[in-house]
């Protein structure tokens, strides 16, 4: 009896080895088929995603005979119909290489001062103790669900009493008040993360706020910061509303410019096509440059 019950789990115990070994296999067949079919459908997403740009790239490389006559995809059949004529007019457009300037006076400031007030106000509200600090951390989140346009009249008369109203700096002033709630809420929340223990040591070697500040808290959030600047970056790039009603005719940003030569000029496609593909480019180039951070940034969030 003993040696026939010593027996009988051996016997059951091969065939559930080689039921294991089968769905084994069978399961590491299904994931290399179904990774295989979702990297095919995030490659044609990609490249649908892609073709607005690839169009308009294409559209601002015709001539506006051949923009009437066909469409973007003719240049396929037909590559003599490129043509870098529209760039050499639109680089002889003054409106629209000023435009271009003065987005990047208004994106660059506002972008750099967002991160850097953003920074300093969360580390402040995540490590630093001071009357009141949670009461003002739910003002700044309470300032995130104030929509633009309630303030858009309010701020244009206060920036028209000071002065500032129709410039350059008026336009940089109000993103930077409009992006800070989100950059310190973001911010905050990120640096909260980070170990107490680690902060105390680096006080116990005799580091003071800020030097605590810039040697420890930035280079451990910045993915965090990273991806707040992408986000402003591309928010202040490719607005229209805010630079429309706070720019004039010598501070109007491309957004701007475009939309009145659409306005002014219905037929001036040689001049909207390349000015577009510019506009669309840099936020593009952009975001493609610091992607790893951006992604870092996200994903360390989305752990924390």
């Amino acid at each position: 009896m003993t040696a026939d019950t010593g027996s009988l789990p051996g016997k059951a115990a091969r065939p559930t080895g080689s039921v294991k070994a089968k769905h084994s296999l069978a399961s590491r067949l299904v994931e290399g088929v179904s990774g295989g079919l979702v990297r095919v459908f995030l490659i044609l997403v990609g490249l649908f995603w892609l073709v607005p740009t690839i169009g308009l790239l294409l559209a601002s490389l015709r001539s506006p005979e051949d923009i009437a006559a066909s469409g973007w995809w003719k240049v396929f059949t037909e590559p003599s119909q490129i043509t870098f004529d529209s760039y050499s007019k639109l680089l002889e457009n003054d409106d629209i290489t000023s435009s271009l300037l003065n987005t990047v006076w208004i994106t660059v400031p506002a972008t750099l001062l967002v991160v850097i007030i953003g920074s300093l106000a969360g580390y402040a509200f995540a490590w630093m103790e001071f009357p009141g600090r949670d009461w003002w951390f739910l003002g700044v989140v309470g300032l995130l669900v104030v929509p633009v346009q309630v303030a858009l009249i309010p701020i244009a008369e206060l920036f028209g009493t000071i002065g500032i109203f129709g410039s350059v700096t008026g336009v940089v002033l109000f993103h930077v008040g409009f992006g800070l709630p989100f950059a310190v809420f973001l911010l905050r929340n990120f640096f909260a993360e980070i170990p107490r223990e680690l902060l105390e040591a680096a006080r116990l070697d005799g580091a003071g706020e800020l030097r605590l500040f810039f040697r420890v808290v930035m280079p451990l959030g910045a993915p965090a910061i990273a991806s707040l600047g992408i986000f402003q970056f591309l928010w202040v790039w490719n607005d229209m509303l805010v630079a429309l009603i706070f720019s004039d005719s010598g501070s109007q940003p491309i957004t701007v410019a475009l939309q009145t030569q659409v306005r002014q000029f219905g037929n001036n496609i040689d001049v909207l096509a390349p000015g577009a593909f510019i506009s669309m480019v840099v936020p593009l180039a952009v975001f493609f440059a610091f992607q790893r951070q951006f992604v870092s940034g996200v994903m360390a969030g989305a752990v924390k």
